[in-house]
């Protein structure tokens, strides 16, 4: 790191704000408005931690010299919420004077001591649990806090107020209606009497945006679309004469980011819809897959970037944005970075979206089926997974990044569920360095067409690892003034979906495993330093607090659906006095796709999905029968789910079509031979009928 960054970032942590030079104003809460604008200490109170999402810790009791001293300080059971098939525990906790506040897959909050895990209060949600508008498993990402409450966004659409020391509902504000697709999963964001929201539904074909709430009523102050109508901002990048624009996707998934000097709030933008078949939206379809920045008082349009024009890969901008300040070319620069999905950090100067390193337009292949954008948006720098897939016996088409597709399967990484997705990437001022979570994998895409009807999955196609390809992941270390690798280590399972990173001024960067460890690495090397079992997948983001002289490190472990990692309802945290050792290994997720392994039932004419409380998978995932046996499908889950023939990556020459709760099909098998299927809204789920 340049001695002129570090100075930099010195001076900024010296004056005790990340926003100097700021007028006073009243501020609706005083208080966490200055905890948001400053360096993060002992307290955590946003889910980045602060306003830039930097996921930066000052303190640094714990370093690089002691942290194999960690051991688990206490750990808390959260009573059976969020422990099921169908939920991911995904939410980073959030601490105020010695109160750790944390939400479940099931929306219900809970308080507790932050020093022994003992709990204070408990709110439990009454949730629907028919809800059908969840693409890919039930999690909610985390609170939000001030003016004596706790906000949080709700799976049936919903943003809910509560009261900080009892936990009681203070007002809920309903910003959709989860029948027509919607749903909120992400972490909202409270600054100066406002709550931002972002909205899911991009599978729905729904119309994204950020909603802004008053704090104190929960009233909507105003919406900003992220799918513009004609005559606005980007309107013309989408059909002339039609109502696309309307059920597009282009969702939010994450928590924004704001700049107070700057008077602008920041958010990423997920995938248009249909996913897949670009065909009926002519144009770059603004605002899918763009970072973007608003007036944070007004919701005004300031500038955007969009990352990939016309997205037909499922390339969401899903990870939260983040700001820093940083050198380049000896001028002090303000910068936003996000990592995508295409394996990229987009590095852009966050007063105009302009590129701070350099992006360059290059001429990618055409599709005219497709009407596929003439060029894309490439960053100087380094792609932290491989972007060209390899070829693979039964597929004639493979390539890079952006392969374009059309009825025939082709092979494309890091495809739309490779890269970085939701999990957030974190930076150090010291290093300079963001650290980013990776998956690498292949996809095969095919488009086969799509109605929009509302309130239903509106995909176009479908992606899929072909069976029995590798699936692993990586973390990376990226100098901020270059866009270039500093360090990468790889390791097992899939990260970019799940967790992602924090770090602090001991040096020290904090991650979680889907194997069910937290890690600790060295900030400036990558070099693992600690590893403790918390016996459920890890995929939540690490925070970093302090009560009464002590700090720690915690962590919520319970599993994401989409990796399949272990399922639970536990809250971890680590000191250097902690007493606990860790638990056995869970089940690991799997590393290579498809269901080759595991036991065939024999003769077996009944396979239910969603069973045994595994919302995405089948049982049995392996059957053998004898030709001309009529297998029937039920839907034991809660989700709507399919049974879909996956020869190779071709879809469909047989089909259970969509089967809601309790629904069934039986399809019968004639012919000798191995028939693979997938869950077409969640092609992550593979069954296997061998037929003899």
């Amino acid at each position: 790191m340049s001695r002129c960054v570090r100075l930099v970032a010195q001076t900024l942590i010296a004056f005790g704000l990340l926003f100097p030079g700021l007028a006073e104003v009243r501020a609706a809460d005083p208080e966490i408005d200055r905890l948001l604008q400053s360096p993060t200490g002992k307290d955590w109170v946003t889910n980045g931690g602060n306003l830039t999402n930097q996921r930066y810790s000052t303190l640094k009791q714990i370093d690089t010299s002691n942290v194999k001293q960690l051991k688990g300080a206490w750990m808390t059971r959260l009573k059976g919420s969020g422990f099921g098939g169908k939920y991911s525990f995904e939410a980073t906790p959030l601490v105020k004077d010695g109160i750790m506040y944390i939400v479940t897959g099931n929306d219900d909050v809970f308080a507790l001591n932050a020093k022994t895990g003992e709990f204070l209060w408990e709110r439990w949600s009454g949730i629907d649990q028919k809800i059908t508008s969840v693409c890919c498993g039930w999690d909610n990402r985390g609170l939000a806090m001030g003016e004596g409450m706790l906000f949080l966004g709700q799976l049936d659409a919903n943003v809910v107020a509560l009261d900080i020391k009892t936990g009681r509902e203070v007002w809920k504000t309903p910003i959709e209606v989860w029948q027509d697709g919607y749903g909120v999963t992400s972490a909202p964001l409270y600054y100066d009497g406002i709550v931002y929201s972002g909205i899911t539904g991009g599978e729905y074909g729904v119309r994204g945006r950020l909603t802004a709430l008053d704090a104190k009523t929960g009233k909507i102050l105003w919406r900003w679309y992220t799918l513009p109508a004609p005559g606005d901002v980007g309107g013309e990048s989408w059909p002339a004469g039609t109502d696309h624009y309307l059920h597009g996707g282009a969702t939010i998934w994450n928590t924004p980011a704001l700049d107070p000097e700057l008077g602008l709030v920041y958010f990423s933008v997920g995938n248009c819809g249909p996913d897949y078949d670009g065909s009926i939206r002519e144009g770059d379809n603004l605002f899918c897959a763009s970072v973007v920045a608003l007036k944070a008082k007004t919701g005004e349009y300031a500038w955007h970037f969009q990352e990939v024009h016309h997205d037909i890969w499922d390339y969401d901008a899903a990870s939260p944005a983040l700001l820093f300040d940083t050198v380049i070319n000896g001028q002090p620069r303000k910068g936003i970075a996000q990592a995508g999905r295409t394996g990229w950090v987009y590095i852009l100067d966050r007063t105009n979206g302009k590129p701070l390193i350099g992006i360059e337009e290059r001429a990618v292949q055409q599709e005219p089926r497709q009407k596929t954008a003439k060029t894309q948006p490439y960053p100087i720098g380094d792609a932290i997974v491989p972007q060209c897939a390899k070829p693979l016996e039964g597929y004639e088409r493979a390539g890079c990044i952006f392969e374009v597709f059309w009825e025939e399967p082709t092979l494309v990484q890091p495809s739309g569920i490779g890269g970085t997705n939701w999990s957030p990437m974190s930076y150090n001022p010291d290093t300079g360095f963001f650290y980013v979570p990776g998956t690498i994998r292949t996809s095969a895409f095919a488009r086969y067409g799509d109605q929009y009807k509302k309130g239903k999955q509106y995909n176009g196609g479908t992606q899929a690892a072909p069976i029995g390809s590798e699936m692993s992941g990586n973390w990376t270390g990226i100098t901020a003034t270059t866009n270039k690798i500093a360090w990468q280590k790889n390791v097992p399972y899939r990260v970019g979906s799940g967790g992602g990173s924090s770090t602090t001024a001991g040096g020290l960067v904090f991650h979680g495993d889907p194997s069910g460890t937290i890690v600790a690495r060295d900030a400036k090397t990558g070099e693992m330093l600690w590893q403790f079992q918390t016996g459920f997948g890890a995929e939540a983001t690490p925070m970093i607090y302090e009560v009464d002289g002590d700090q720690y490190v915690a962590i919520a472990a319970g599993g994401n659906q989409g990796v399949g990692s272990a399922n639970g309802d536990a809250v971890w945290a680590f000191s250097l006095k902690g007493q606990l050792n860790p638990l056995w290994p869970p089940p690991p997720p799997p590393a290579v796709a498809g269901p080759a392994s595991g036991p065939i039932a024999e003769g077996a004419d009944t396979v239910k999905i969603g069973d045994n409380n595994i919302e995405f998978g089948y049982f049995p995932k392996r059957t053998r029968v004898k030709a001309g046996t009529a297998i029937t499908f039920t839907n034991a889950g809660d989700t709507p789910h399919t049974a879909t023939a996956f020869d190779n990556g071709k879809i469909g020459s047989w089909d259970t079509g969509v089967l809601n709760s309790g629904e069934s099909k039986t399809v019968t098998f004639d012919k000798p031979g191995n028939y693979y299927y997938i869950c077409t809204p969640h092609p992550w789920m593979y069954g296997q009928v061998i037929v003899e």
